[in-house]
């Protein structure tokens, strides 16, 4: 419920604070006082659009600030908090927009905060239909369109029936997704085999040719070898012989004779100099080397060949390798990890028959759920629509439409949709005699005005709503094309409403006024002392009793505070208090 909302510098109003009470409120005022720039500022808590037009002239930006009263436990007081919000102390919330001016050329920004903390505007937006519900003469537009009037019969019929269209609009969820794969691998299913064909020869090539991890590598190296073959025995041949020298004892000395006896050379200095010994040793060291070179150099001349046979089944084999590198990786690694990779890839296009298999049957167990859900919810719509167009009816005798019929008529849609498998239409017979007429079609604004509020009074006062529907109902301008006795009754009816509830109404009919718990006025004066034309005007909102209301209430009846017009407002007051 909301306790207070504040406006600064939002269209004409320039500083406003607006109590609200539990019960009926009415706003009242003469046109362009400013009553418009209220419900404006109603809209801005709500999460609706900013407009910087609506920014007061001269100011550089409007706020508007409402407190409302929520259960700590409650879905809005969650959402605040997982927002990063808070309650205050006393309980209450705090909500607050801000719109700028958009001066300088550019454009005006606006700000939501939800208790205390910076939020997105869809915030807000998000807890608009858990704290109030709107009623304005869009509205009354919106309830010739028949997804309109689904939407009523469907929140008239209660929870349990709610459960079960969430239910139902999650298997049409679901199946939406499920069908989407099904087709998406249908269309592509031409495609895939061509693909699938496409690996499976890649397949075949590389198990065929049966490639080796570092085989490719290998190979060069070999290949390498035995291309030069005598090159390397020459070479080989050669520093063997500078190594050990020749067998015939009388030839020059070798390399590792040579180093031998020089170390036997310094080893006949004795041990009297530690260099020389350190020397010694390290020519020893050498010696040693050079004789184990010399000991590879042999074994590597006895294995050096040269195999005419074996070069060309090397080159054979590197041909392979090259062609598997050149279509599948740029080397014998990058091939195995391709031959991985799509045998895993041909285990999926071949299981795709199983998926798509498996998805047609995932779709038919959800049609037969929908299908039974659709009955149930249609069997559902069916009994409350009777109970609907019952009450209906009998509020439209009470607000002065005697003979005045609802009629709610749910048919077969002939296939399921995202709301079930059911159209509904709602038909008024505005009289005794007269035939039914589509709400969409042939009613007027005054009787849409009347319908509309037996909806709402039916909607509230259904004992199958539980705790879902808001605390707050706004009507605005909801007596358009109503006038007399329908007036008075339209009166008597928004009262009865707010006895469980917290209604705003902005009217502009007494009889209407005359019901209100708090009657609030919205004046204009100049701002400026001279009054003149050019100065900006400012509104404000104060709650009107005794005398000032009765005045208020002569003003709207005739337009001025006569003898005659206090005489009616007072008698209006009269009746309002034996009518409750």
């Amino acid at each position: 419920m909301f306790d207070e909302i504040t406006i600064s510098d939002l269209g004409v109003i320039g500083e406003a604070r607006i109590q609200l009470h539990p019960g009926l409120t009415v706003l009242t005022g003469e046109t362009g006082a400013g009553k418009t720039m209220v419900l404006t500022a109603l809209n801005l808590l709500l999460g609706g659009k900013a407009d910087p037009a609506t920014v007061r002239i001269g100011a550089e930006s409007a706020v508007v600030e409402g407190r409302i009263v929520v259960p700590a436990d409650s879905t809005v007081a969650e959402r605040a908090t997982e927002a990063g919000g808070a309650l205050d102390d006393d309980g209450s919330l705090l909500l607050v927009r801000t719109v700028g001016a958009g001066t300088d050329g550019s454009p005006g920004r606006s700000r939501a905060y939800l208790g205390g903390r910076s939020v997105p505007q869809s915030v807000l937006a998000e807890l608009a239909d858990s704290l109030i519900t709107v009623h304005g003469q869009m509205d009354q537009t919106r309830l010739r369109s028949a997804a309109h009037q689904r939407d009523a019969l469907d929140a008239y019929a209660g929870q349990a029936h709610g459960g079960l269209l969430d239910d139902y609009r999650a298997a049409w969820a679901e199946r939406g997704q499920v069908q989407a794969q099904i087709d998406d691998l249908t269309s592509r299913k031409q495609e895939l085999a061509r693909e699938a064909e496409l690996l499976r020869l890649g397949l075949a090539e590389v198990e065929r040719i049966d490639p080796q991890p570092g085989e490719d590598v290998a190979l060069t190296a070999e290949i390498e070898r035995l291309s030069h073959a005598e090159d390397l025995r020459v070479a080989a041949a050669g520093a063997h012989q500078i190594l050990m020298g020749e067998e015939d004892a009388t030839a020059d000395l070798s390399a590792t004779g040579a180093v031998e006896q020089a170390r036997r050379q310094l080893e006949s200095g004795g041990g009297h100099d530690p260099k020389l010994i350190e020397l010694r040793d390290r020519v020893a060291e050498a010696g040693y080397l050079l004789a184990d070179a010399a000991t590879e150099l042999s074994g590597y001349l006895q294995d050096l060949q040269a195999d005419p046979a074996r070069l060309d089944q090397a080159l054979g084999r590197r041909a392979e390798l090259v062609g598997l590198t050149r279509s599948y990786g740029e080397d014998i690694e990058a091939v195995l990890r391709w031959s991985q990779e799509s045998s895993e890839r041909l285990l999926q296009i071949d299981g795709g028959e199983d998926r798509l298999t498996a998805l047609h049957e995932q779709r038919d167990g959800l049609d037969r759920r929908l299908t039974d859900l659709a009955g149930r919810i249609g069997a559902a719509r069916r009994e409350a629509a009777g109970r609907l167009a019952a009450t209906v009816s009998e509020e439209l005798a009470g607000l002065a439409m005697a003979g005045a019929l609802l009629e709610v008529r749910v048919a077969d849609a002939g296939e399921l949709g995202p709301h079930g498998g059911d159209s509904v239409e709602m038909l008024l017979v505005p009289h005794a005699g007269a035939p039914a007429r589509p709400l969409g079609k042939g009613a007027s604004g005054g009787e849409l005005s009347r319908v509309m509020l037996a909806l709402e009074v039916a909607l509230a006062t259904s004992p199958d709503q539980g705790d879902d529907r808001p605390g707050t109902f706004v009507f605005d301008e909801v007596d358009a094309g109503v006038g007399g006795r329908a007036a008075t009754e339209v009166g008597r009816r928004l009262s009865a409403l707010a006895t469980g509830a917290q209604v705003l109404v902005v009217t502009h009919l007494a009889q209407v006024a005359a019901f209100a718990d708090r009657h609030l006025v919205v004046t204009k004066t100049r701002g400026g002392a001279d009054g003149s034309a050019e100065v900006v005007t400012a509104s404000d909102v104060r709650a009107v009793e005794g005398d000032d209301r009765v005045d208020e209430l002569a003003r709207m009846l005739s337009g001025d505070d006569s003898p005659a017009a206090r005489a009616h407002a007072a008698e209006l007051l009269v009746q309002r208090n034996m009518a409750r």
